[in-house]
């Protein structure tokens, strides 16, 4: 059975005298609007200006487009080259397998499909939220020993849409019933002669799971479970925006060539002609409250937050390390979903560790783009957003300590 590696607790004793802490007002960078907060700018990655700001007056992007996205350079050596630096790596991936999937209707309007995975790491119930038509889980259709075709509609394992009367969890069963003329490509596939699979128990075509090649790289979205920031409107970090945030991007429609400004196209796209933006997309949500620590002990850090220390320091405090969160089962999830291999994912992040851990020990998952998650106050000059002391305290620690790369 595989399992996360172990972290060791740092024998650390209580600072009697916590060092002043910075907030993002404090640091000095050049800036052309002397008015408005200075960037905070990793000059490699990070695009010079924020690509959602100043739409209304021709620059920028506007709030209903696809996002701009960061190029991720690509090392030769596909094997892990990144041995001797953070984060550190699971040699094994843990086995994970999807047990349901249902259909879930949004307040923005939208539509979702939750997909609840369980694995062989632990015991917690980790969820990938998929966004549009495109993405779907390869073990959910796995057929299952003596299940019914009602039973496989109850967890999720069908095609289409549910409707009361329905009798199959495939279409074309549900086609033939209606005297519907199967298609050359389903013949095909069960003639052995074809790109398809067909299923020995029942004769019919194995269900395709893949993305799309012509949508390019879907979006992506690794969040770590916080219940504090997006259940109980908490202040002290951005964690309930940032998931909102991907929830509305990954619900946008999908542009035509026309309507797409080409600089919405990431660059390794350029050069490829007829290639859309990303339709769709998914959120990993893993649970790992408290960058790992659970939410009793982030709760204690909170109140030592409350007596004068950073997030990084308060964990270390309490004999954590500052970041306990793994991302193997999101690499595992990926791959289940069918993004694995060179195509490759934007993903939606600030953390440059997350880009490298969860591409997997031989880059089973390739990131090709990062998409910025800028602030929201930071993009509205304040007039929405979370905002407070505590918040700025906490990007602040993000910045200076975990080398999160931020732009204003």
């Amino acid at each position: 059975m595989a399992a996360y590696p172990a972290h060791a607790s740092p024998a650390l004793t209580p600072l009697s005298h916590p060092r002043p802490q910075r907030t993002v007002s404090d640091f000095k960078l050049e800036h052309t609007h002397s008015a408005v907060p200075p960037p905070l700018v990793s000059p490699a990655l990070t695009p010079p200006t924020t690509p959602w700001r100043n739409s209304e007056e021709g620059v920028g992007q506007r709030h209903d487009r696809q996002p701009r996205s960061i190029s991720i350079p690509q090392p030769e050596n596909s094997v892990d080259d990144a041995a001797d630096s953070n984060p550190s790596l699971l040699q094994v991936l843990p086995k994970v397998w999807c047990e349901v999937r249902a259909r879930i209707p949004t307040t923005t309007g939208q539509e979702m499909w939750l997909h609840l995975y369980h694995n062989n790491a632990d015991e917690k119930e980790h969820l990938a939220i998929v966004f549009g038509p495109n993405i779907r889980s390869r073990s959910l259709d796995a057929v299952m020993p003596g299940e019914t075709e009602r039973d496989r509609m109850i967890r999720g394992a069908y095609v289409g849409t549910l409707y009361p009367g329905r009798t199959s969890s495939r279409l074309q069963a549900i086609r033939r019933e209606e005297g519907v003329r199967p298609s050359a490509g389903y013949l095909t596939g069960l003639n052995g002669t074809g790109g398809g699979t067909s299923n020995g128990q029942t004769g019919q075509q194995e269900i395709d799971s893949s993305y799309p090649e012509e949508l390019g790289p879907p979006l992506v979205r690794i969040h770590s479970e916080c219940y504090t920031g997006e259940t109980v409107w908490s202040a002290r970090c951005d964690c309930g925006e940032q998931l909102d945030e991907a929830e509305r991007l990954m619900g946008l429609p999908v542009p035509t060539p026309s309507s797409t400004p080409g600089s919405e196209i990431g660059e390794h796209e350029a050069h490829r002609p007829s290639k859309l933006p990303s339709a769709g997309g998914v959120i990993i949500y893993l649970r790992q409250e408290g960058r790992g620590i659970g939410l009793k002990e982030k709760l204690k850090a909170y109140n030592l937050q409350d007596l004068g220390h950073d997030t990084m320091e308060a964990n270390l405090l309490l004999r954590h390390p500052g970041d306990a969160r793994s991302y193997g089962l999101a690499t595992a999830m990926l791959m289940d979903l069918g993004l694995g291999g060179d195509r490759g994912i934007k993903l939606l992040t600030n953390n440059p560790d997350k880009v490298r851990a969860v591409e997997g020990p031989n880059r089973e998952v390739r990131v090709v783009e990062r998409v910025p998650m800028v602030p929201i106050a930071w993009q509205t000059g304040g007039e929405r957003g979370v905002q407070g002391k505590e918040v700025e305290k906490y990007l602040s620690t993000k910045i200076e300590k975990m080398k999160h790369m931020l732009s204003k």
